[in-house]
């Protein structure tokens, strides 16, 4: 068995998804709570903040195909993407620090400062997450082992979704004591210290076993070419734009749902049934709703592998982004005081969004092959640069779209009550809006020709192909 097709061991695979866990511990944050944070905390406006988001991260977005240039032609005893994991574990965790600290300066400061260190931020995330990314590509070819290293990896990813989501704020009140300012910095001094030691294991414990041969030398332009000639590439790119679209924009608004939509009576009544602290019925509520969706996606991950082996990963992850998208919807249909179908429906949309998480970054970990199937030169880092970059993309629109809709709705963080003009906007932004995203997603799926049929054939002919160079 050569080494690119043999199986992994499972502390590898492990190593590999801390990595992951690491930087979701601040990618989380990012989607969960930026808006808020600028808005309700730092006391930066709506309308500013939604600038703030949407042109740093579209710089970071941008900036991606650069580092998957760079990660390419990267050439160390180490490999081509491990060191990149180490070099920017510290940067990466002082910047996240950076970011959620709220200094002392005039409104226009405050502003000059959000800007340059969210936008630092966007870029050392590059940096550190394309070659992670990339790296899955190249741990192993064998594509039933790629769907376990997924599986693994975002098992971590909805772990340290599951302690921000649900205890960030918690957190931040505890280690702020009652001071959301402080709480948040301190919280993020925490995050970042784990998860530099998360990305030295991840370094540690992983081996790049896909290596180009040495007599493969393509330019940028070719490699560029090849790149738009890919249309797997083109249908995942639009794919990702609007699935992180979706993923931000939904996940950006829950804590306004709770703050400023849900009736407060109803659900402090339903945490006093099931045993929660009800005295901050908002944030006790908000940490208890993505609790209960996240373990729903972990149930749904558990079925990700067996599904995509015996399905095919694009018949898979279509099915259950559809059937997610619908369970979005349906939280347009319930009232204020509706709290127990709002957490049944959060937890069946957790399922069905679990199944999905997995087959994305499997997905085209197989495009960089039929890549290098169709043009017989390995390209892996641009391949995962474009598609990190419909990552940004879509998070820095829907980042943007959070403060922007609240903006355009007449929010302001000084009203306990909002007007009703907010409150719908805030509905919309939980339901038909991510729903409409999410189906985008599923509709471009029709034009992804890698089913499970040539998932085998390529699987097989690059094995061989590798076989023969060694």
């Amino acid at each position: 068995m050569s080494n690119s097709t043999q199986k992994i061991s499972v502390m590898e695979k492990i190593g590999y998804s801390l990595g992951d866990l690491a930087a979701n511990l601040i990618f989380q944050t990012l989607m969960t709570f930026l808006a808020f944070f600028y808005t309700d905390v730092y006391k930066i406006p709506p309308a500013t903040a939604s600038f703030i988001i949407f042109f740093g991260g579209m710089f970071g977005a941008f900036f991606n195909p650069i580092m998957g240039i760079i990660a390419d032609r990267t050439n160390t005893r180490w490999g081509k993407f491990r060191p990149w994991i180490l070099w920017t574990a510290v940067p990466f965790g002082a910047m996240a620090i950076l970011a959620f600290s709220t200094p002392d300066f005039s409104p226009s400061g405050k502003i000059i400062y959000a800007f340059i260190t969210y936008l630092l931020l966007v870029v050392v995330y590059s940096a550190n997450n394309l070659p992670y990314a990339s790296l899955s590509g190249v741990i192993t070819g064998n594509m039933r082992e790629r769907n376990s290293l997924s599986s693994y990896r975002f098992v971590a990813v909805t772990i340290a979704q599951l302690i921000v989501q649900s205890f960030l704020l918690p957190l931040a009140l505890v280690l702020g004591d009652g001071d959301k300012t402080r709480g948040f910095e301190n919280t993020m001094i925490l995050f970042s210290a784990v998860g530099v030691v998360f990305f030295i294991i991840t370094f540690l414990t992983t081996k790049e076993r896909i290596i180009p041969k040495p007599e493969q030398k393509s330019t940028i332009k070719e490699d560029l070419k090849d790149l738009v000639r890919n249309k797997p590439w083109i249908v995942m790119l639009i794919v990702t734009v609007f699935v992180f679209i979706t993923l931000s924009l939904k996940g950006g608004m829950y804590v306004y749902y709770f703050d400023h939509y849900l009736n407060h009576e109803h659900l402090a009544a339903f945490l006093g049934k099931v045993g929660f602290n009800n005295t901050d019925a908002a944030t006790s509520g908000f940490s208890l709703f993505n609790a209960a969706g996240i373990v729903m996606t972990l149930v749904g991950i558990s079925l990700s592998k067996p599904l995509a082996d015996k399905y095919g990963k694009r018949d898979v992850f279509g099915t259950s982004l559809f059937l997610s998208a619908l369970c979005l919807l349906m939280f347009y249909f319930y009232g204020p005081q509706a709290i127990i179908p709002v957490y049944a429906t959060q937890m069946l949309h957790g399922f069905f969004y679990g199944i999905s998480t997995p087959l994305l970054w499997a997905m085209i970990a197989d495009i960089a092959d039929y890549s290098e199937w169709k043009n017989s030169r390995r390209a892996t880092a641009i391949i995962f640069s474009a598609m990190i970059f419909g990552l940004k993309a879509g998070l820095s629109i829907g980042g943007a779209l959070v403060a922007g809709i609240l903006a355009s709705c007449g929010y302001s963080e000084q009203l306990a009550v909002q007007s009703a003009e907010t409150v719908n906007g805030i509905k919309l932004s939980m339901s038909v809006y991510p729903t409409l995203t999410f189906f985008v997603s599923v509709a471009c799926l029709f034009f992804y020709k890698i089913n499970k049929k040539t998932e085998i054939t390529i699987q097989e002919e690059l094995a061989a192909r590798r076989k023969e160079d060694n």
